[in-house]
């Protein structure tokens, strides 16, 4: 039998190796956004390219795609903890570079993405060891609250580290990269001060047909299978992050700090929702609370490319971010109550490359056809799609959208 939600809003907090979890998570994450807004506007300096734009997410996608099934594996084989946190340190040494080319005013694109290659390598890795160890650090009844705070962690991150991105980089161009360095640092330090936790392994050596089962498991358990999917196949259209350097410079006219503060609108809805869903969990009807999620997520993408005012493209992505974060709370607790531990790692992994597709190919593709078609028709199309999307998995997938409660993995 189940163990209720907690319903204290601070729940997963109670936990001390959870809050140095959470600390460290929100310090990568920040660190994460500032050089993302920091490499996107300098490449567009440079390169005045959107295919270049694109590039920027493929060449970060990679590295999980060809090692999705060794990462999530090493998650479950080896000692989730320590793994976050070397892979925090070569975060920073990444970051270190970075400052480094700048400083030396030898920012060029093949070596910038050289270096985005070993980022997307160390999130590769750190993606399903991070996501497989927070429930290790909190019990079960506290594990939606626990997610709720996961995503948070992101938002804030999403709405201060894009502005401070702008501004650090209108400053100096290297500056984001020196904050980014110092915070992984400190991240780093964190995660090492978390006590080893509790973490049941595979008895024998993994081989082919244990990488495998992370594959086998969601492909089986359809409310994964469909709640990763679903997410996959919306952002993969309705993304528009890689494009907004054009819409920030180009289109609505303004610097690097109107392009911190697109950047950030998602966020600032995110993360109010993320605050109304840890004090406010989902009880009823949850799946289709995901669907409507994903739906106005394309709606408000097709208002963002349309529009050529400053206020309404903030509103629209406000209202992005708001719609993505239902989705991603339901979501992400669904795989989590869903998943055993001992294929936790491997299910992350294969998670986390469906993630990645929808993040760093949708920037891909939105590059790709921007640089055909131009900007604004990229974006619109794919917030239609999105929108078909989300009604073609909600007639395919009826028990994912008829999913009711959080608490456990029942229908």
């Amino acid at each position: 039998m189940s163990t209720p939600a907690s319903a204290d809003r601070f729940a997963a907090f109670r936990h001390s190796s959870y809050a140095r979890f959470f600390f460290a998570r929100l310090l990568v994450s920040f660190a994460t956004q500032v050089i993302s807004v920091s490499v996107g506007w300098q490449m567009y300096d440079v390169t005045g390219s959107a295919l270049y734009l694109g590039l920027i997410g493929l060449v970060q996608f990679l590295p999980s795609l060809l090692l999705m099934l060794v990462t999530g594996s090493v998650a479950d084989r080896y000692n989730r903890r320590v793994i976050v946190a070397i892979c925090m340190v070569v975060s920073a040494a990444c970051a270190g570079a970075l400052l480094a080319l700048t400083v030396l005013d030898a920012f060029a694109p093949v070596l910038v993405f050289a270096i985005l290659i070993v980022i997307g390598l160390e999130r590769a890795f750190m993606a399903p060891a991070m996501q497989s160890l927070a429930p290790n650090l909190v019990p079960q009844h506290d594990l939606a609250n626990a997610v709720a705070w996961n995503s948070s962690s992101w938002q804030i991150a999403s709405i201060v580290g894009p502005v401070a991105g702008g501004l650090l980089y209108g400053v100096s161009a290297g500056l984001g990269y020196l904050v980014a360095f110092v915070f992984c640092v400190v991240a780093a330090a964190l995660v090492f001060l978390i006590p080893k936790p509790a973490q049941r392994t595979p008895a024998k050596a993994v081989g082919w047909d244990a990488i495998l089962a992370g594959f086998r498991f969601i492909w089986g358990e359809k409310i994964v299978f469909g709640a990763i999917s679903l997410d996959m196949f919306a952002v993969l259209l309705g993304g528009a992050v890689a494009l907004m350097p054009i819409f920030a410079r180009d289109i609505l006219t303004l610097g690097p700090w109107g392009l911190g503060l697109l950047r950030a609108a998602p966020g600032v809805g995110a993360i109010l929702v993320a605050i109304y869903l840890a004090s406010f969990p989902v009880r009823h009807h949850a799946g289709l609370f995901m669907f409507i999620g994903v739906a106005i997520f394309g709606a408000a993408t097709i208002v963002f490319g349309f529009s050529d005012v400053a206020w309404v493209s903030i509103a629209a992505l406000f209202l992005m971010g708001a719609a993505d974060m239902a989705s991603v709370y339901v979501r992400e607790t669904l795989i989590a109550l869903w998943t055993p531990d001992e294929v936790r790692g491997r299910v992350s992994a294969v998670n986390m490359v469906f993630v990645g597709a929808s993040n760093e190919l949708g920037e891909f593709r939105a590059g790709t056809v921007a640089s055909l078609i131009g900007p604004v028709p990229a974006v619109v199309i794919g917030g239609v799609g999105t929108l078909i999307v989300a009604g073609l998995w909600a007639a395919t997938f009826p028990k994912l959208r008829k999913v009711d409660s959080l608490d456990a993995p029942e229908v």
